[in-house]
């Protein structure tokens, strides 16, 4: 087949100034339960794609900070200290080349795909992400996808009309021709495309069925992750979610969350402000035991559980839509992947 080559610049982060995007900020704080450990392999832990050596040279040039301090690479984080790193990531020419990646299509005509996007796979390249994305995987299987908007950002986001986060699994629909991109983009803008995403969160949800809304936004201290903010700050962006339970297990409940807008990690932010941070969110607080006992058998069954589940506890469910050309309403449902799955079945043995 023909390869569809495109070379762009380093997508530049629309929401960062202009000193911003040529750094990589990283900041986080620490975990109030957490154990004594150097800082460079804590930080590595938890920072994708960043070495132990590179970490250690930041430490060197004085660019790693705890508390508001330069600390060394052999530091002993301490809990709730704030660390921030910055390490240079200089504007770069790369090649958006076509990858024979395997795609999971539920559905294609002339107009649209609808595809399973597993987890762990970025949807469009991006800072630390030039190669393996879902584009590049697209652009190998299908030819002269549309683009939304001119320029650099449209070039590396052909198709894409919306997009769910590397660690979140589920259903995409992708645009073929830049009709079905205009009409799409449409109904994602009117709100009338129907996603539904099932969670698994921390704690017991006080109530059956509910709505949550709250402007989200960058988070003002923490850049790499959303806040939400009450409405009379005039920050951010409305964001409604609506959640229903699926199933209680005490110390972790099962929604099922409707989406009426399509914020920046709106559900994980969400139940985080309300206080039921997803299930092994790294980002909001859900990879450390939230709510349970202090028995060591029930530590162990966590950790078992984190195991099975390395990543947040989100799946996009169902998508429906209306099709471009037919008119037809478009319904797809997804199954709930075998990590989650798994994760369901311990915790329904675990309270049987």
């Amino acid at each position: 087949m023909d390869k569809q080559l495109t070379t762009v610049n380093n997508p530049v982060n629309e929401e960062l100034t202009e000193e911003e995007a040529l750094y990589e900020h990283y900041r986080t704080t620490v975990d109030g339960g957490q154990s004594a450990l150097r800082i460079d392999k804590y930080l590595s832990n938890r920072m994708e794609k960043k070495s132990r050596s590179k970490i250690q040279n930041a430490a060197k040039a004085g660019c790693l900070l705890v508390n508001g301090k330069a600390v060394k690479a052999n530091y002993k984080v301490r809990p709730l200290d704030e660390i921030s790193i910055v390490l240079p990531t200089p504007p770069q020419q790369y090649t958006l080349e076509p990858e024979d990646l395997s795609l999971d299509i539920h559905y294609e005509d002339e107009e649209v795909i609808v595809l399973h996007k597993p987890p762990n796979l970025v949807v469009h390249p991006g800072c630390g992400n030039y190669t393996g994305t879902l584009v590049h995987g697209l652009l190998y299987h299908f030819q002269n996808l549309p683009t939304s908007k001119k320029g650099i950002e449209a070039e590396a986001r052909p198709g894409l009309v919306h997009r769910i986060d590397k660690n979140t699994s589920g259903l995409l629909v992708v645009a073929k021709t830049e009709f079905a991109m205009t009409h799409l983009a449409k109904q994602f803008f009117d709100h009338t495309v129907i996603r539904r995403y099932v969670a698994l969160v921390w704690g017991d949800v006080k109530e059956d069925e509910g709505t949550i809304t709250g402007n989200i936004a960058r988070h003002k201290r923490f850049r790499k992750i959303m806040d939400v903010y009450p409405p009379e700050e005039n920050y951010g962006k409305h964001a409604i979610t609506h959640y229903k339970v699926l199933q209680r297990f005490g110390y972790v409940t099962l929604v099922e969350c409707r989406l009426e807008t399509g914020r920046t990690h709106q559900i994980r932010v969400h139940f985080q402000h309300m206080g039921h941070p997803l299930f092994n969110d790294i980002d909001y607080g859900g990879d450390r035991i939230v709510k349970g006992t202090v028995f060591t058998k029930y530590k162990q069954f966590i950790t078992n559980c984190f195991a099975l589940l390395p990543r947040h506890a989100l799946h996009a469910r169902i998508l429906g839509f209306v099709h471009p050309t037919t008119g037809k309403d478009m319904y797809f449902e997804s199954a709930i992947p075998d990590d989650i799955q798994a994760v369901l079945d311990k915790w329904m043995r675990y309270t049987s």
